[in-house]
């Protein structure tokens, strides 16, 4: 029977938890620098300045805060809107490759973040206009609002602001996203604070095996959810050759990278806390396969954060949080549902090394399980 008649393999829901746990660094800690980690995610989410602190911390062996910090402050890894105009952190590499593959989202997102109030400004003179208004140094938002309105000075100055992200590629410059780091968020254009792109933008095709290497087997509408991009078919088609097939359990037809790992679905999996917005929650169309779209509704918060969770099992079972208050840090588990003797021991474990990474300055620690 030729390959191309053959069914497609079926992946459960189980194996592709195993499998976007063991791309997201989330099977196992790994002893890869926090720079290729973040590749390996292509993009972390950071509209909470710390999280990707956290969220390497759950990944990698030994991580440090400072190890970030210094990625950071060293210009090797930046923090700026990326996919679907949210704030992600990124390598410097990556900033300069991919975001110019996002222009066209970014220009429609530009005009209806800002709403109506800014329609009838010519976007490449608003976007000259913070181009120079930057290039003589960081700026705040409503100092960047300040610059912009003389020139239309009919325009809210907030909302003048509010597109320039979209319209230019910027950062957010330190100490804004430090581990201590504190403050109103200061921006830059990334021409300004990494230099001009000496090499080609990334191609389509290219973001997308950078994807599934990161959060495969997918589909092309979990691409699309993922990058804010549409009509990703034609890349997956032009690159169907190279690529392997599976079908889920809804019958909806994945693509992988043939020799990226699928662990069997029984393989176990460790007791995780994730940050707020995790990139391993938000990278899929369908996110059954780590997160219930029951338990998803329930625990986002208005303003649309997703809150800390915890993993067991593979999948989001409760939420986290962290408070501390003079010499005590406590650490407030919320599970779903009445946990088994194995997994509480497996949180608390997990929960006094959380402790002990993040709150090493408070001489108490308190672990409590809550509603």
């Amino acid at each position: 029977m030729p390959r191309s008649s053959l069914p497609a393999p079926l992946l459960t829901r189980h194996a592709l938890n195993r499998a976007l746990l063991d791309r997201q660094l989330l099977l196992r800690r790994t002893r890869m620098t926090p720079l290729a980690a973040i590749e390996r995610l292509v993009a972390m989410q950071s509209q909470i300045p710390q999280a990707p602190h956290y969220g390497l911390w759950s990944r990698l062996e030994g991580f440090r805060t400072e190890a970030l910090d210094k990625l950071l402050t060293t210009r090797r890894a930046v923090r700026g809107a990326m996919m679907r105009g949210t704030l992600h952190l990124t390598s410097a590499h990556d900033c300069l490759a991919l975001r110019p593959l996002l222009d066209a989202q970014m220009l429609r997102l530009a005009f209806s973040n800002a709403g109506k109030s800014i329609a009838d400004i010519d976007p490449a003179a608003l976007r000259a206009a913070a181009r120079a208004a930057l290039a003589g140094g960081p700026l705040t938002a409503v100092q960047l609002g300040e610059h912009l309105q003389p020139l239309w000075p009919k325009h809210d100055a907030a909302a003048l602001a509010r597109a320039i992200p979209f319209l230019e590629p910027l950062v957010q410059v330190p100490p804004r996203g430090l581990w201590r780091g504190a403050g109103q968020a200061t921006l830059a254009t990334v021409a300004d604070w990494l230099g001009e792109a000496v090499e080609p933008a990334a191609t389509t095709e290219a973001l997308v095996l950078r994807y599934l290497a990161g959060y495969g087997p997918a589909s092309v509408a979990d691409a699309q959810a993922w990058s804010g991009l549409t009509r990703l078919s034609a890349a997956f088609e032009a690159l169907r050759p190279q690529l392997k097939t599976f079908t889920d359990e809804h019958g909806v037809e994945l693509f992988d990278l043939p020799r990226a790992p699928r662990p069997a679905a029984d393989t176990p999996a460790p007791v995780r806390f994730l940050p707020e917005l995790d990139c391993a929650l938000l990278a899929h169309a369908d996110r059954a396969r780590i997160l219930d779209d029951g338990h998803r509704k329930a625990i986002y918060t208005k303003n649309g954060i997703l809150p800390p969770t915890l993993l067991i099992d593979g999948f989001v079972a409760g939420t986290w949080k962290l408070d501390m208050a003079r010499e005590q840090a406590t650490l407030t588990l919320r599970p779903f549902a009445k946990l088994a003797k194995a997994d509480t021991r497996a949180l608390e474990e997990e929960g006094a090394q959380l402790l002990a990474f993040a709150a090493a300055d408070c001489s108490a620690h308190v672990i409590r399980f809550g509603q």
